[in-house]
């Protein structure tokens, strides 16, 4: 299959007098595969059945592991609380028990007065010296022997101690109980925990499949941004060898009136001539002509090709849409904004159907509004920074989605409110949906399961084996620099990316700390556990990320913060900028 060239369209030719030639720009080298139909470039999810099946199993194992860290959460309380009325209880029958001996005692100082003064031994006998408590309730029948008032006091002191010695007993049955209980859910979510780790395996497996589907996919990603960069040169090249000097962007702006020696403008589809353009009369097909502010950014885009996306990064070693857009066209002569909103506000739009390469096209929908910028390379194709690809790549250009396309060689616009979010919609970003810091549902991304996500759609932050979703990882990268800057070495991390399994083995051994299997921030990519330092509340180390890692999109969540329970200093999250 011949490669659709990024630059090669049709248009007619107007000019007076002159009959209408067609424009293309001739490919040199061989063709290169044909960009992915998956939205977003290659990290869109692959349809797999099976994949979807087992996922459904997991997220029901993951519903009922939730129910049941709940139940045994409330079960190892009431053991608590029956192990600390037990032990009250039992500390009570040894305070009466001790109230006793001291009346005895002096119960018995006075049967010993009564004896010397000539009385004689009584029941009573019985009552001092009797250690079994159902001799001591006997004896208390023959008690009229002795004072009223040492009666009751020891009557008192036993009744006190039979009490204690009843709620005892009934405290242990209730930690029997409790024990039982909590002993039973352990069995429960053992079960549990034994199903879905057969799940876990059946996933690898399926995962497997997808990874080895999407490494396919990101090396013809590959092949596709190499082709395009190499059909660039070589359309580059044609100029050159034509010997045609790309004339500054002012000198085409106005192609009827004027335009330089030799060029002829290009047609467009509504009639009349295109502004900011014009084309090189030749056989069998002439020459498009580009400002030269356009042939420079595109080409800077093109050494883009393959740098990850990050939210609000600037390059060079990676870009958000936005930024890419502004960047090359700055350093060509032409400032513009450096976000998507910006961008929309002030270019001067074209028709689609005139597209041509260098043209900035801006893709939404109804419900979210704005929410991506790339260039345009044709009519069906598009280079940008994608957030769903997670890199600088060459696309398909959604005809469908397209809102604006903007030529930025024909200066500003007045500028115009750009579309936004309707209807409580999130906002979208370079294609992704942006998430507020707060959101703590599942931030799922190409549609991949949480801990689920095959290893080729994850980045490396170049410590160990940890990765992370790409633009988590080129953030975290940025902040690690950063902070060594300040300290002398990098962060120190010791968990990041956590596949489902992982969550699953993790829970097991920490099931009221762990979180439950498939909703860890773990599981997207986007959280870590830091060191060194970082893993302390008030050390500088701490207070340097808390002043810092907003600048880089990561965050402290509130329920890993002092007094809310879960203090967990070394827990950060990627929100994005």
């Amino acid at each position: 299959m011949r490669a659709r060239s990024p630059w090669r369209r049709a248009a007619s030719l107007v000019v007076a007098g002159a009959a209408a030639v067609l424009l293309a720009v001739p490919l040199a080298g061989p063709a290169g595969a044909t960009p992915s139909d998956q939205p977003g470039g290659t990290s869109g999810v692959l349809d797999s059945e099976a994949l979807d099946r087992l996922q459904q199993r997991a997220a029901e194992v993951q519903a009922d592991l939730q129910q049941r860290q709940a139940e045994v959460a409330a079960a190892q309380r009431a053991l608590a609380d029956a192990q600390a009325g037990v032990d009250a209880a039992r500390a009570a029958v040894d305070a009466a028990e001790g109230d006793l001996a001291r009346y005895q005692d002096v119960v018995a100082r006075y049967a010993s007065a009564a004896y010397r003064d000539g009385g004689a031994l009584t029941p009573l006998s019985v009552l001092l010296s009797g250690a079994d408590p159902g001799d001591v309730v006997a004896a208390l029948g023959y008690l009229e022997a002795v004072d009223d008032h040492t009666a009751s006091v020891v009557t008192a002191a036993e009744q006190q101690r039979q009490a204690a010695l009843a709620e005892q007993t009934a405290a242990d049955a209730a930690l029997t109980e409790a024990q039982q209980r909590t002993d039973q859910l352990a069995g429960q979510v053992a079960d549990l925990e034994a199903t879905a780790a057969a799940v876990t395996d059946e996933l690898d497996v399926a995962l497997g499949d997808v990874d080895r589907q999407l490494s396919d996919l990101q090396r013809q990603q590959a092949d596709v941004d190499r082709q395009t960069a190499a059909n660039w040169r070589a359309y580059l090249d044609q100029l050159a060898a034509a010997g045609v000097a790309a004339p500054p962007a002012a000198d085409l702006r106005d192609p009827v009136a004027a335009l330089p020696a030799g060029l002829v403008p290009v047609g467009a589809a509504a009639g009349g001539a295109q502004r900011g353009a014009a084309q090189l009369p030749r056989e069998p097909t002439s020459l498009l002509v580009l400002p030269a502010e356009t042939l420079a950014a595109v080409t800077a885009a093109m050494d883009a090709l393959g740098r990850p996306y990050a939210p609000g990064t600037a390059g060079p070693d990676s870009w958000d849409c936005g930024s890419l857009v502004s960047t090359v066209y700055r350093d060509a002569g032409i400032d513009l904004p450096g976000d998507q909103e910006g961008l929309f506000a002030v270019t001067t739009p074209v028709d689609l159907a005139d597209v041509l390469p260098g043209d900035l096209v801006f893709l939404g929908t109804p419900e979210s509004g704005l929410g991506h910028v790339g260039i345009a390379l044709d009519g069906s194709t598009m280079l940008a920074a994608d957030g769903r690809a997670g890199a600088v790549v060459v696309r398909r250009l959604p005809v469908d989605q397209v809102l604006h396309v903007g030529r930025p060689s024909l200066g500003p616009r007045p500028e115009v409110a750009p579309p936004g979010p309707a209807g409580g919609a999130l906002r979208v970003e370079c294609g992704n949906t942006v998430y507020p810091p707060s959101f703590d549902g599942a931030r799922s991304w190409g549609g991949y399961p949480n801990g689920l996500i095959p290893p080729s759609a994850l980045c490396p932050i170049g410590v160990g084996g940890h990765a992370l979703r790409c633009d988590a990882a080129a953030a975290y990268r940025a902040m690690s620099g950063a902070y060594a800057e300040a300290f002398g070495q990098p962060m120190c991390i010791t968990d990041s990316y956590r596949t489902y399994a992982g969550q699953v083995r993790l829970y097991g051994e920490k099931p009221a700390l762990a979180a439950v299997p498939g909703t860890s921030n773990h599981g997207w990519g986007l959280a870590v556990d830091l060191c060194s330092g970082i893993d302390g509340f008030g050390t500088p180390q701490y207070a340097w990320m808390v002043a810092n890692a907003g600048r880089f999109g990561w965050l402290h969540p509130t329920w890993a913060d002092p007094g809310n329970g879960r203090e967990e200093p070394w827990h950060w999250e990627y929100a994005g900028s």
